[in-house]
């Protein structure tokens, strides 16, 4: 037996070849091209080698690469699979001289049966009944006598290749001559040979073949009939055996026919002769003989009980017995059926439909009743390259009807997403009574229409995303956010409306909406901000459940008046997969929602088959947005005279804010008077007084980075090192998905008992909401000062030094629990996770999520299932129990992860830094030499050695979303002490590394950023794939992990972050124990070295400090420049304004004074909430005035160009 073979393909073929390898204990070479480096068969193979980027002729067709890669691996022999090279005789003969092994037919036998016109003549000279056709035809002319002398209609073919390509019907001499030169083309194209020829075409017939296996010493058997007569233009869809309502005695005849003609050339290995039936006048006839392993070969191993692949790997290696010993006891069992799935789309003609797979999901298969072939998994990309084949899913069972309801139920539970399949497809043709009879003909589909549940996004407009309610639970300690909504009220109201559970998915539509075409009837609503609605060109109403009817077009235009986001509830809701129990779009994560992201133009949506066709129920009348929002709050959880000044919180309140543009998802920011600190820095925290230990944010939370606040929103961060004031209660929530950029909003603080019987008002199970009840129009009223409702939201305060507990209010539905002096000491941290254990221990019902900062613990529950006080009392007899534990230790994994050091990605974000937004900063422009400058090292040298030799304790994950850890050194003599870029970057590589304060972070995404750089390494985040390092969970790291860094260089961390997230990198991971006694012992011994280095730090810091300030340097403003009222001056007769109908900073001016404009074109871009807006004629004109320019602030209803009537 071979020691190793190389497999000389791709995908599911590749995968099925290796399986059999692993069973005969033969080491398998993979080979791949850049476009399937995700596949599953590089995975299962013992070796896997690039053949480099592109399509098939520079990888898998490329001879001298695959021979190569067979010699340097010591690959002894090659399974060329299906396709590709599986047929090409110059490739078996480059093998044979090479001194390695071609799994198939000899060269020769390649050569005979590779020409159809050959394979013709072989046939006919051995008497194997024969279609009516010619020879080669040199000539149209040709063709043309031919045709009359055959009779039309006619098949013409190439004479070269297979998978349907190069074949045309053709019943006159016209469509004869138009097809002629057509078909030679293809024939050259595809298979480097232009011959043709002309058979007899059969109106109605099947397509048979037979399963042959020779030992090229004249010994054939076969192994029975399949039938593949149900093809699309050619390509076979369904396949079976053993062919269904043959007459009897038919199917003996063509196994008979097959062996004859197989034997006339002593042939080796697998094939397949096929055959054409006339069902008319039940004869069969020659059609030409496949020189390979079929892509059907599954259902003749599941219903004959062999394995054709070990076959072929065992008679080129010389191992297989005798086959007059092996067709002993060969028996036909049962029926078997494969369906051939597809990443195409039938609803648009079948076009190939290639991207990123973000749901796989197949029923268990036990490789006997259900087999599936496949090549991929979630996080697989269907290439545009090749063949879009994603699975053969083979259903066997005793009888041919139960393995028709077996395939149809498989395929039902077969989840794909991402692309668009013909899953549905193939379960229609299952159903339709061609195949249900057992008399299906190559032309059976013509008559099938294709009955897609779907839309289709003609137009995506500016932020089009799927969310629902209440978005994504439970994963806040992680960095994950909840995502959903940003108006919830909105969302639930029109699902409601439609009889939808309230909180499903449903598409949020920002500023610009979509024009959508619904291929099947659909009921819909349209809710939340106003926005021009029509239907096929029609007028419709917001607000009421109105009927789509199938082939007609939605579109949402822009949302001109108040208000940002609308959102469009379709019946059953929109049906995308979960991830991690949400089907919320998280664009940040590039997860949940359809493919992660924004919907584009192209993309498909899937609905539910409507049953229900009611419509014309209506919301009632929904209260106009106020131009002054008042938005309730809870104050808290930082406040006066810790951080501010009684003085400024009165401010606050008395503020009329306003929407900055750069708002969104993540967070509303507000322009506004700057704070009045009551402290000068934010001490070990960082540099400004707004700066604490990363703490725990809840959405609404109003934290101050720097001087601006901002409301987190609900794609907003987890974890932060800034001060709160207040948060948004839970009832007010939905307000911020309404505010857009020049907006006003004025805080009105609220007690809890308040705040809670609003929440309720929305939260009660019922459709009260839709009869009136007032709650639509519900808006802040309370008329009390806000001093009166100013109390503390400190509602807790027990133990001292580091056994202190101080329990704050974070709106109504968190509480903030803080220990200890606000100093970075990791006895607070395990305090805080033995506290976070003991309450989740206690599986607490109404408890949403426990959230870990630095030195305190987040509550995320619902008051009604578990009352503040109970929680308070709670919380209060376990930090009893946890202070008083004398041992506490926790598992502390030691992972040892790649860093490229001063990483190319670092560098470019730097110099980006440096060109966009801030030139002159003291960290510019190498962070390294910030670092040494400011710990007072001697060189840099020095710094790369304090990083490779320290452990860092993970003492938070999600500090930048998706598992990223803050983590600190075990020995605070490796605490390099930094502060944060002010302002932050703007863009920052995914997964760099870097220092902010005393603290390590992993960025888990690209975005924006402060840290110091030192480096890059490894992804923390795995969004789709099973890989072990992860252990089941998409996020690396677990609290107490200690990282440990080791260097690589740049090309390195390229390769390991290309395999380590399709499992072929192993990261090092020991298991430990921490445990507290011996860590402050340690501190203990280490005492006076620490403090020397610790004052050797401060001393240096204070230096550095005082050098930006007698430079210049240590306040830097980064507000943009607020836009210029000016008068606008009256306009001439015929003269129209285009106004901007929200603020931003205009980025692109599309036009010039005196140009010409259709209705509709583009006159500028403005970028706000993180969007690109642009401004659209809204007549055809004449440009006269162009009132701003790119860079420059634009104010909400600021005149931008003006316009001529044309």
């Amino acid at each position: 037996m071979f020691e190793k073979v190389l497999i000389a393909n791709r995908g599911a073929i590749a995968c099925r070849v290796l399986r059999t390898l692993r069973e005969l204990h033969v080491k398998g070479v993979a080979v791949y091209s850049e476009a399937d480096a995700a596949s599953l068969h590089i995975l299962h193979a013992d070796k896997a080698h690039s053949l480099g980027e592109g399509a098939a002729a520079g990888t898998y067709l490329a001879v001298d690469k695959i021979l190569a890669i067979a010699k340097a691996t010591g690959a002894t022999a090659i399974h060329p699979g299906y396709g590709f090279l599986s047929e090409n005789a110059a490739f078996a003969e480059a093998c044979a001289s090479a001194d390695i092994a071609f799994i198939g037919p000899t060269p020769e036998q390649l050569r005979v049966f590779g020409l159809k016109h050959t394979a013709r003549a072989l046939a006919k000279q051995h008497g194997v009944p024969m279609l009516e056709g010619t020879e080669l035809l040199d000539s149209l002319d040709a063709a043309l006598i031919a045709g009359d002398q055959v009779g039309y209609p006619v098949m013409l073919k190439s004479t070269a290749g297979g998978g349907g390509i190069g074949m045309r019907v053709c019943r006159s001499a016209d469509e004869l001559s138009e097809s002629f030169e057509a078909v030679k083309r293809l024939g050259q194209n595809n298979f480097s040979d232009a011959g043709v020829f002309i058979e007899k075409y059969i109106q109605r017939a099947r397509h048979l073949e037979v399963q042959v296996f020779g030992d090229g010493r004249g010994e054939v058997i076969a192994l029975g009939v399949r039938d593949c007569s149900v093809q699309r233009r050619n390509q076979k869809v369904l396949e079976e055996t053993p062919a269904p309502n043959l007459p009897d005695g038919m199917a003996d005849e063509l196994c008979a026919a097959a062996i004859k003609l197989a034997k006339a050339v002593n042939y080796r290995s697998a094939g397949t002769v096929e055959f054409v039936f006339d069902s008319a006048d039940q004869r069969f006839y020659f059609l030409e003989v496949n020189t390979r392993l079929q892509v059907e070969h599954g259902v003749t191993e599941q219903v004959w009980g062999v394995d054709l692949v070990r076959w072929m790997v065992e008679l080129a290696a010389g191992d297989l017995p005798p086959l007059s010993v092996l067709s002993q006891g060969l028996k036909a069992e049962g029926h078997a059926i494969q369906a051939r799935l597809y990443a195409e789309d039938p609803g648009r003609d079948f076009q190939p439909s290639p991207g990123l797979l973000t749901a796989v999901n197949f029923p268990v298969a036990d490789g006997k009743q259900l087999r599936i072939d496949t090549w991929v998994e979630a996080g697989c990309e269907i290439p545009p390259y090749f063949d879009p084949m994603i699975a053969k899913v083979i259903c066997w069972a005793p009888t041919r009807e139960q393995a028709r309801a077996d395939l149809h139920q498989a395929l039902g539970d077969s989840q794909l997403y991402g692309v668009e399949t013909n899953r549905d497809y193939l379960r229609q043709i299952l159903l339709d009574e061609p195949f249900t009879s057992g008399q299906p003909w190559t032309r059976c589909l013509e008559g099938l229409v294709y009955q897609a549940n779907t839309f289709e996004v003609l137009s995506a407009g500016t932020q089009t995303s799927v969310q629902d309610y209440p978005g994504r639970l439970g994963y806040w300690a992680v960095g994950v956010p909840p995502s959903g909504p940003m108006d919830s009220r909105a969302l639930r109201l029109g699902n409601l409306l439609l009889g939808n559970d309230e909180g499903a998915a449903a598409l949020e539509i920002t500023m610009s909406g979509p024009l959508l075409r619904f291929n099947c009837d659909a009921v819909v609503a349209v809710t939340g901000a106003v926005i021009p609605l029509t239907l096929n060109g029609e007028t419709v109403a917001m607000n009421t459940a109105l009927l789509v009817p199938a082939g007609t077009t939605l579109s949402l235009g822009t949302i001109g008046g108040a208000g940002a986001r609308s959102y469009l509830c379709v019946r059953g809701g929109l049906q995308v997969p979960d991830y991690l129990g949400s089907k919320s779009t998280f664009t940040l994560g590039q997860f949940g929602g359809h493919g992660g992201r924004a919907l584009r133009a192209g993309d498909v949506l899937h609905v539910p088959a409507l049953t229900d066709h009611s419509v014309g129920e209506q919301l009632p009348v929904i209260a106009e947005l106020p131009a002054m929002r008042q938005i309730r709050v809870i104050y808290g959880p930082h406040g006066a005279p810790e951080y501010f000044t009684e003085n400024y919180i009165g401010t606050f309140f008395e503020t009329q804010w306003e929407v900055h543009f750069n708002s969104s998802r993540t967070g509303v920011r507000l322009i506004g008077p700057k704070p009045e600190w009551v402290r000068a820095d934010g001490g070990e925290a960082g540099l400004h007084p707004s700066n604490i230990h990363d703490n725990p944010y809840a959405i609404g939370a109003v934290d101050f980075t720097g001087d601006m606040p901002v409301i987190l929103g609900p794609d907003g961060p987890s974890l932060g090192g800034f001060v709160c004031p207040v948060t948004v209660i839970e009832a007010d929530l939905w307000q911020l998905g309404q505010l857009k950029a020049g907006d006003k909003v004025q805080f009105q603080p609220v007690d809890i008992k308040t705040a809670r019987t609003l929440a309720l008002k929305w939260n009660t199970p019922c459709r009260s909401r839709l009869a009136g009840d007032g709650a639509l129009t519900d808006t802040a009223s309370t008329s009390s000062p806000a001093s009166r409702l100013l109390q503390s939201p400190v509602v807790m305060e027990i133990g001292q030094d580091d056994t202190r507990l101080v329990a704050r209010l974070s709106g109504d539905t968190h509480l903030l629990l803080e220990i200890g002096a606000p100093e970075l000491d990791l006895v607070l941290r395990f305090r805080a996770h033995a506290l976070m254990q003991a309450l989740e221990s206690k599986h607490l019902h109404g408890v949403i999520d426990l959230t870990p900062g630095i030195r305190s613990l987040q509550v995320h529950y619902q008051p009604e299932q578990l009352p503040l006080a109970d929680l308070l009392g709670i919380v209060a007899g376990e930090w009893d129990a946890v202070c008083a534990a004398k041992d506490l230790q926790v598992p502390s994994r030691i992972v040892h992860l790649p860093l490229s050091w001063d990483d190319p990605a670092c560098q470019l974000a730097i110099e980006k830094y440096m060109t966009t937004v801030r030139k002159d900063a003291p960290w510019c422009p190498s962070n390294l030499e910030f670092i040494r400058r400011i710990n007072d090292l001697p060189n840099l040298d020095e710094v790369q050695r304090t990083v490779f030799d320290a452990s860092y304790l993970v003492m938070g994950l999600g500090d930048v979303y998706l598992g990223a850890p803050v983590a600190t050194p075990l020995d605070p003599r490796h605490r390099l002490v930094t502060t944060k870029y002010n302002p932050a970057r703007t863009w920052t590589a995914e997964n760099s590394v870097g220092i902010g304060g005393a603290y390590m972070c992993v960025y888990g995404m690209e975005g924006p950023g402060g840290y110091q750089f030192v480096g890059r390494t490894l992804q923390m985040w795995n969004r789709y794939r099973e890989v072990a390092a992860f252990d089941g969970k998409p996020w690396l790291l677990r609290f107490f992990d200690q990282i440990r860094f080791y260097p690589v260089s740049a090309d390195e961390l390229l390769r390991i972050r290309r395999d380590f997230p399709l499992g072929r990198f192993d990261l090092n991971i020991e298991h430990s124990q921490l445990n507290l006694a011996d860590y402050q012992a340690f501190l203990s011994k280490e005492a006076s070295s620490i403090a020397a280095f610790r004052d050797q730090q401060k001393g240096a810091f204070n230096a550095e400090r005082e050098r930006w300030i007698a430079s210049g340097q240590a306040h830097f403003d980064s507000e943009e420049a607020a836009p210029e009222t000016i008068e606008d001056a009256p306009l001439a007769s015929g003269e129209r304004s285009v106004d901007s109908h929200i603020a931003g900073n205009l980025w692109q001016v599309q036009v010039e004074t005196g140009s010409r404009v259709a209705a509709g074109d583009v006159l500028v871009i403005l970028e706000s909430m993180k969007m690109e807006i642009p401004l659209l004629a809204p007549m055809a004109g004449v440009v006269r005035e162009i009132r701003v320019q790119p860079g420059s602030a634009v104010r909400a209803g600021q005149r931008v160009v003006v316009l001529e009537l044309d």
